[in-house]
């Protein structure tokens, strides 16, 4: 068995989910869920290999998008393309405007005061990216995709981290083509997008978000 199926992830029970208020594509209204998302009675750690392939759990997922605001007024995301040695192989050679991963029973460190999903989301963007500016962080909604295979193994919880400077960069050789794009541009492209990216950003700044 892989290292990656072996691991054990952060899932909460689809019912749960359910019972909160289902929905497809994006949800702004993050504090319906999060406390009952992230609440010990309801989370559990179980083998990535066996989660990825029963929809009757979540595997809950920071999903970190970088923005920037250049000297002209215009707003850029930071984009990537995703390489074939990255973890979900369902996603490999997608685009994306999403930092994030898995949060690992190595999470859960009892002698730390911050909770799992805290620890888990700054250990997958200090994997990932390097950030070398200051920045504003806010969690801005959840994404759920029942249309997809991948999808209805996950939930993300989406997070905008509004950034000084375009100063973000990539840690992985997996994490390929990668720097900030004008928004408009990447509405206009978003077919060759994974389906979290597409959904987020017509969300949070397409047409209808204005």
């Amino acid at each position: 068995m892989s290292e990656v199926h072996a691991e054990r992830v952060l899932v909460v029970p689809t019912e749960l989910f359910h019972r909160l208020g289902y929905f497809q594509g994006f949800c702004s209204d993050v504090d319906r869920y999060l406390e009952e998302l992230f609440s010990s009675q309801h989370t559990s750690y179980r083998p990535r290999g066996q989660v990825e392939q029963d929809p009757g759990f979540k595997q809950l997922i920071p999903y970190v998008i970088f923005c920037y605001t250049d000297a002209q007024k215009k707003l850029n995301v930071f984009q990537y393309t995703r390489g074939t040695g990255m973890g979900e192989g369902r996603l490999h050679r997608k685009h994306s405007v999403g930092i994030g991963g898995h949060i690992s029973m190595i999470d859960a460190d009892p002698n730390q005061n911050s909770s799992p999903y805290e620890e888990g989301m700054r250990r997958e963007l200090a994997e990932e990216v390097e950030i070398d500016t200051p920045y504003t962080a806010k969690c801005v909604g959840l994404i759920n995709d029942d249309q997809t295979e991948v999808g209805r193994v996950h939930l993300g919880v989406v997070h905008l981290f509004d950034v000084e400077r375009p100063a973000v960069r990539s840690r992985e050789t997996d994490l390929l083509e990668s720097g900030f794009r004008p928004v408009d541009e990447i509405l206009k492209d978003l077919e060759g997008f994974e389906t979290w990216s597409q959904i987020c950003m017509m969300a949070l700044f397409g047409e209808s978000a204005k």
